[in-house]
């Protein structure tokens, strides 16, 4: 178990369903390799720990990570829990050794997927439970009998939630039209792509803007993917890195918290040296100018 320190929150904080969290959370993908074979044990302890201790209250993660070695890496490094700290968990896919991840969209499915989150991380209920849709790239397509309604879905995430199994509901991987039709279930959270250079799910993040939902972007800073460029490797970025006295990586996050006031950012990393670049990225302050070159820069990226 971390013991907290006493750290104001990194980022301040903002609303994540009924809790308040630190904005600047913690990522915990990274933690092992896709299999969980290939990992440092006690540097992932140690790392989460940290973070708890420097004031992060929200982890993200899921039971498909590293085919369930993170939440097996959580359980033993934070429980029992501080009171504050959210779990918050995926469901949607189900790690395969074969393609890697296997869309699990079905409401039984779902179920099971929570079930599994609760055993393996110890608790009797998650902070978060975000709800990972697989209609469009990137990443696992639903097909066949795993092409689900997402009323259906929702109903089964409701009920969990009334059975106090889960306290919120997020959604991941959604469109406008989506939200728009889940807004009655109350949902907490969106996380969706979203980067100062990749800015298409802007409409999403607009709704979120006008119900008060809580937008969590993944690949805030783009990803090695070809497809997505990296913002950290941009001009404008550097030449604001440089003006501040910042890390490239410090400017494209805190274009994220300055960008909406209820986004929560959850990096990851197993290095301390970054998670400490990462939680001081909350002290950041982005003057009017260098904000609006980097809010048109992202305008005629998107």
């Amino acid at each position: 178990m971390a013991v907290r320190q006493e750290f104001s929150a990194p980022g301040g904080t903002a609303a994540l369903g009924p809790r308040t969290v630190a904005r600047i959370g913690y990522g915990a993908m990274q933690l092992t390799d896709h299999d969980g074979r290939d990992y440092d044990r006690q540097a992932g302890i140690d790392i989460l720990r940290e973070a708890v201790e420097q004031g992060v209250n929200h982890i993200d993660t899921a039971q498909f990570y590293g085919a369930g070695a993170v939440n097996e890496l959580i359980r033993e490094a934070l429980s029992p829990y501080p009171a504050d700290l959210v779990l918050a968990t995926k469901v949607g896919a189900v790690h395969d050794p074969e393609v890697r991840l296997r869309a699990a969209q079905q409401p039984k499915q779902l179920r099971a997927q929570v079930e599994a989150n609760l055993v393996a991380l110890g608790t009797d209920s998650l902070g978060v439970v975000n709800m990972r849709r697989a209609d469009a790239p990137p990443g696992i397509i639903a097909e066949g009998d795993q092409v689900v309604d997402l009323d259906d879905q929702l109903a089964e995430l409701i009920a969990l939630r009334d059975e106090g199994k889960i306290e919120a509901i997020g959604l991941s991987h959604i469109s406008a039209d989506q939200l728009r039709q889940a807004l009655p279930a109350e949902i907490a959270c969106v996380q969706n792509l979203h980067s100062l250079l990749n800015r298409e799910n802007e409409p999403v993040l607009d709704l979120c803007r006008a119900h008060d939902i809580a937008w969590v972007p993944y690949f805030p800073l783009g990803s090695a993917f070809p497809a997505f460029s990296k913002v950290t490797e941009h001009p404008e970025v550097l030449s604001a890195a440089t003006t501040l006295n910042t890390t490239p990586a410090q400017i494209g996050l805190a274009w994220q918290l300055a960008h909406y006031t209820h986004t929560l950012l959850i990096p990851g990393t197993s290095n301390p040296a970054h998670l400490a670049e990462n939680l001081a990225t909350g002290s950041v302050q982005l003057p009017a100018d260098i904000m609006k070159t980097l809010d048109d820069l992202a305008r005629a990226a998107g």
